[in-house]
């Protein structure tokens, strides 16, 4: 028997954010046994806590989405760090920990009602077309904002950032396969389809990776940090040391997630934390023979 909790991710409203399924009771199972769990629950990640040798890490979280193993993913990262306060695998009265990952140590810490995480070290991948960019979300190309670059960053999980020029177009996009997969060979690896629209408190976002198994992911905390910077560098968003915002991703599939950004020094050159809440769903046994 194997125990595990689902979480709510980015949300304090049931049944709206990310869910997330976290096995929690640090039982070894092979890789393969792992990716057929999270192929046969079928949300957008599950995560399976087990025991670190990383002397900085409190545990070791290991993320799949149906299709793959995940490097490093935002809303698994708060959800596992969640449980494993619930469960005692980390004491409640610790507000600042890390958890092992593919990326090595992700640091996390509770503040101000919220969990937050360290994002790992940001770069800017590349630069793609415009016209690409717009086919592979079925848009037009004066439906991206002008003068913009669409742009790869990562922090383990390269992400296409497009941005365009209101609400109604990030609800209207929707995935073009055949373009997007010319996208992908140009850029060489998988990527996700990350749009979204400035607004007054941040941002308006969506996000679409099917080559991971996801058609739409309610909430990508591993995208947010890198949406922060591409934002401040094109003149989107404040620059400056505290500057804070939020993301809301996931209204569009009835999901709503809310994703709180922070930057540490200008333009974040001390970091970006993404933060949100967590909310209890699931208590649950699964039986493998």
């Amino acid at each position: 028997m194997l125990r595990y909790q689902v979480v709510d991710v980015f949300t304090e409203v049931p049944l709206e954010g990310n869910p997330l399924a976290v096995f929690y009771e640090g039982k070894i199972l092979e890789d393969v046994t792992m990716q057929r769990i999270a192929r046969e629950l079928n949300l957008s990640e599950t995560a399976f806590l087990l025991p670190t040798t990383h002397p900085d890490c409190a545990a070791r979280a290991r993320i799949f989405t149906p299709a793959r193993e995940m490097r490093f993913a935002g809303h698994p990262t708060l959800g596992a760090a969640y449980v494993a306060r619930e469960r005692g695998i980390v004491p409640r009265e610790r507000a600042a920990f890390a958890l092992e990952e593919g990326v090595g140590p992700v640091a996390v810490r509770v503040g101000g009602g919220l969990l937050w995480l360290s994002t790992p070290p940001i770069e800017r991948v590349g630069e793609c077309d415009r016209t690409a960019c717009a086919r592979a979300l079925d848009l037009r190309e004066w439906d991206l904002l002008a003068d913009v670059p669409p742009q790869v960053y990562t922090a383990g999980n390269p992400m296409l950032f497009i941005p365009v020029t209101d609400r109604e177009i990030v609800d209207r996009a929707s995935v073009d396969s055949t373009a997007f997969r010319a996208l992908e060979e140009e850029i060489g690896e998988p990527i996700g389809l990350f749009v979204f629209t400035p607004t007054p408190t941040g941002a308006y976002s969506r996000m679409f990776a099917p080559e991971l198994g996801i058609i739409e992911d309610p909430a990508t905390g591993s995208a947010t940090g890198p949406l922060a910077a591409y934002m401040m560098e094109h003149g989107l968003c404040a620059v400056a040391d505290g500057t804070s915002f939020v993301s809301e991703q996931g209204a569009k599939m009835g999901r709503r997630s809310l994703l709180h950004v922070q930057v540490r020094g200008e333009r974040g050159r001390d970091g970006i934390d993404v933060g949100g809440r967590v909310t209890p769903l699931v208590e649950a046994v699964m039986t493998l023979p």
